[in-house]
């Protein structure tokens, strides 16, 4: 059954820009599996201010530590969606949501992305290379 014809009313749909949670948490195991440091590879994730209010720009909403830990970034005292941002300290991959365009891009090793692409429960394309 639909509301207004929106989403079914059981399915509750992730923030615009943000990953649902079923895939965030994917997303991240697919990182740990791909990363030499597994679960305690050192990273950062970034909260876009235009997703906590398009007043907040003062605030940067970094966060900083495990990659194993970053499935709780998902609710946060400040958000309840995944960040916009999230990278790995060393700068070996970044993934980034793009609340414009409802995407999410990944950038890394050639194992990390073939690793997605081959992933059963993660719907994901090749991007071309810009010319």
């Amino acid at each position: 059954m639909k509301k207004n014809g929106s989403w079914p009313l059981g399915i509750v749909p992730p923030t615009e820009g943000s990953l649902d949670r079923e895939t965030w948490e994917r997303l991240l195991a697919v990182l740990a599996a791909s990363c030499p440091g597994g679960p305690d590879t050192r990273c950062f994730a970034y909260y876009n201010p235009l997703m906590l209010g398009a007043d907040d720009f003062d605030n940067r909403h970094v966060r900083a530590g495990r990659l194993g830990d970053a499935g709780l970034l998902y609710d946060t005292g400040d958000a309840d969606f995944s960040p916009s941002t999230l990278w790995a300290a060393d700068g070996s991959w970044v993934l980034c949501t793009d609340c414009d365009l409802w995407a999410t891009k990944v950038a890394g090793p050639p194992a990390l992305v073939e690793a997605l692409l081959n992933d059963p429960e993660i719907e994901a394309l090749r991007l071309p290379w810009a010319t």
